[in-house]
């Protein structure tokens, strides 16, 4: 009897300390804390929630206080390399043409297993953009710096256009989601004309959010000519 007491009290102190490691681990700063809640204010996200009942459940739990339990771990960049480029290439590059020396080749999807994957990308393209919408998401990891200074912006300048513009980048978003879906419906039609139509509607998308949140206001004029 004594051995069960122990060991209950053994495993309670186990799950108070687990707790409280995470507690600490998931606590943000007072400053990213102050930066979300201006980011989540100017798009009109935080819900009617006061500026300190935000801030102190920010500091306390680590997630959006606009987003309920929903944690933010990666930025748009993240997303976009990691999620939504690769899930469009893979819909861009399942269907089209390729001239070389032995003639003209047309690529389609044949088998059962390449129609299913033109569905997986499908349904990240959907879910890429929920992600993207996601209220207080950071424009690039900290220290990340344009790669193409003067083509591309900086971070700082794309998360405040974000900031500023959130509906239109909401916008962008969620036209992608409406291409996955239909790129979903093609799959499972297995229609390539389909995919090459969304292909071409796809491409105008992307490149009209890049225009407006990641090149400088010159090159995205220039871009338009």
């Amino acid at each position: 009897m004594r051995r069960q007491i122990a060991m209950t009290l053994c495993w309670a102190a186990l799950g108070v300390m687990t707790s409280s490691s995470l507690t600490t681990a998931q606590q943000k700063s007072a400053k990213a804390c102050l930066d979300e809640w201006q980011a989540n204010r100017s798009a009109s996200q935080t819900n009617g929630v006061t500026r300190k009942a935000y801030l102190a459940k920010c500091r306390a739990g680590g997630a959006s206080a606009a987003g309920g339990d929903r944690q933010l771990y990666a930025s748009v960049k993240d997303l976009m390399e990691s999620i939504v480029d690769p899930s469009a290439d893979a819909l861009w590059n399942a269907v089209g043409t390729i001239a070389d020396q032995d003639g003209i080749h047309e690529l389609l999807p044949k088998t059962d297993e390449e129609w299913r994957d033109v569905r997986h990308a499908a349904v990240r393209i959907i879910e890429g953009g929920n992600l993207l919408m996601m209220p207080g998401r950071d424009a690039a990891p900290a220290g990340t710096k344009s790669e193409t200074p003067g083509v591309e912006l900086e971070p700082d300048q794309i998360a405040a256009l974000i900031n500023k513009k959130r509906k239109e980048f909401n916008a962008f978003a969620k036209d992608l989601q409406l291409l996955g879906a239909e790129a979903l419906r093609a799959s499972e039609n297995k229609n390539t004309d389909m995919l090459i139509e969304i292909g071409g509607r796809m491409e105008n998308v992307c490149e009209g959010c890049h225009q407006t949140f990641w090149y400088p206001p010159d090159h995205a004029a220039a871009a338009r000519k």
